[in-house]
């Protein structure tokens, strides 16, 4: 069973370092969220080592110019990892072929910048669907309307036998008091749908891998035990922590404040069946991170 814990401090100072979600936890993808960027703060006065690993698509540079206009202080991090800088390395790596079909918002274009630090990176080239060898997915065209609206096109996408490269497995996202349409979403109908999904953002492991790294350049090896996850997700954070075999903070007030009925914590009755529904075991539970 998880344990209710009320701040950051109460268990900070059994890890070395932090692996830390973005959206519904340190931002609300409009403003920063005050307490929890001072308890990320007060965490690496105190020594401790924060990487960012979020599912946004985007690679690190935007996410890092993103997190200034929403007013996240570069004190409150060491470094980055994202989905989308995971999923580009796999992308340039030819995992969907070269000729690929974009399917999300037309402002990702720096999606498809170069990666210098990869050897021998295959072209790029952005095509009709007609003419794809595989596919790149940041997110639907548009994020308020429901992904089924993508059947015809990803039904013949899967009788082309496409490939669909999912640069951010989250299903939904909050912006403000709107939810949002992820690029999960999509990659989840495609494989209903009897397509196939390859995934590089949490709960699967190479951004875990990606973290590492960027974890490494920042503070040398950290054991995985000396590590803990925080984040909204329970299929996302939690559950990509239950698999690197790490231990998580689950924040109950982000998407699942209304199952857990959380305010400033958690309904422990409610967490406990959202939790077992979801079968999903955090470490702790908080209801905003602070």
């Amino acid at each position: 069973m998880t344990q209710i814990i009320n701040n950051l401090f109460e268990i900070s100072d059994r890890y070395e370092a932090l692996f830390v979600d973005l959206w519904g936890c340190v931002h609300d993808g409009v403003k920063a969220l005050p307490d929890a960027v001072a308890a990320l703060q007060a965490y690496r006065k105190g020594g401790g080592k924060v990487i960012l690993v979020t599912n946004s698509p985007r690679p690190r540079a935007s996410v890092e110019k993103q997190m200034t206009e929403f007013g996240v202080p570069h004190d409150a991090w060491d470094d980055i990892a994202t989905s989308g800088d995971s999923a580009r390395a796999a992308m340039y790596r030819g995992t969907v072929g070269n000729n690929i079909w974009h399917l999300g918002p037309p402002n990702f274009k720096h999606f498809f910048d170069p990666i210098a630090i990869l050897e021998n990176p295959v072209t790029i080239n952005k095509v009709a669907l007609e003419d794809a060898e595989g596919i790149v997915c940041t997110g639907p065209f548009d994020p308020l309307q429901d992904p089924s609206v993508l059947r015809p096109q990803l039904l013949l996408a899967k009788q082309k036998g496409l490939k669909l490269l999912c640069a951010n497995p989250d299903i939904v996202v909050d912006r403000g008091d709107v939810r949002e349409w992820c690029a999960g979403a999509v990659a989840a109908l495609y494989t209903e749908m009897g397509g196939e999904s390859l995934y590089f953002g949490k709960p699967h492991p190479p951004i875990y891998d990606l973290a590492r790294r960027r974890l490494f350049t920042v503070a040398g090896d950290i054991s995985d035990k000396d590590i803990l996850a925080i984040g909204d997700g329970a299929q996302t954070d939690v559950k990509g922590a239950m698999g690197e075999d790490i231990d998580s903070l689950f924040i109950s007030g982000g998407l699942a404040a209304q199952e857990t009925k959380t305010t400033t914590q958690p309904d422990p009755d409610a967490l406990n069946r959202y939790l077992e529904k979801e079968m999903s075991s955090p470490t702790y539970t908080i209801g905003h991170l602070r």
